[in-house]
């Protein structure tokens, strides 16, 4: 019985809301495919999370939901975008298959998504120390905390990477 009130009450949502959704979305985003694309998928979502929102709240939910899916695909256009210009000057026999590239860009996502998670300072001192080379010292200088407080950032953003690489 509960599941068949959930399915009425996700069919009302729908009906109820799909139309308004839709058109939120393509004042917000100026196309009519892409508008229609998110509202699918919003609901989608709504309907694989299980968590259905009250009558009153139901539209900034959804409106709330469809925010997170654009901004998701505009991240995973940015980083798309960089690795392929990254590999563009590659010769033709070294470059990556298709495969290898969706591969890739899964991967990207998920160490793009694992770094936006990390705690500011955290986030900070490992992208100064992957990406600028910086030592400890420096990095402690750069974001005025001690030292010591950058070795247990370094060793919060190392679990991180450990888990994202060996834990399901």
């Amino acid at each position: 019985m509960a599941a068949t009130d959930s399915s009425d009450t996700l069919h009302s949502l729908y009906r109820e809301n799909h139309g308004w959704l839709q058109a939120w979305l393509r004042r917000r985003l100026g196309d009519r495919e892409h508008a229609a694309d998110v509202a699918q998928d919003t609901f989608v979502r709504l309907m694989v999370s299980g968590r259905l929102p009250g009558p009153l709240e139901s539209r900034s939910y959804l409106a709330q939901i469809a925010r997170n899916l654009v901004i998701d695909q505009w991240r995973r256009l940015r980083i798309e975008r960089a690795y392929l210009e990254s590999i563009a000057h590659l010769p033709e026999p070294v470059s990556p298959s298709l495969e290898t590239r969706a591969l890739i860009l899964e991967t990207l996502m998920q160490i793009d998504a694992m770094i936006d998670r990390m705690p500011e300072n955290v986030r900070k001192a490992f992208l100064l120390s992957q990406f600028e080379g910086l030592s400890y010292a420096q990095i402690a200088e750069r974001l005025g905390v001690t030292v010591s407080s950058v070795q247990k950032y370094m060793t919060q953003a190392i679990v991180a990477c450990y888990r994202l690489a060996y834990e399901p």
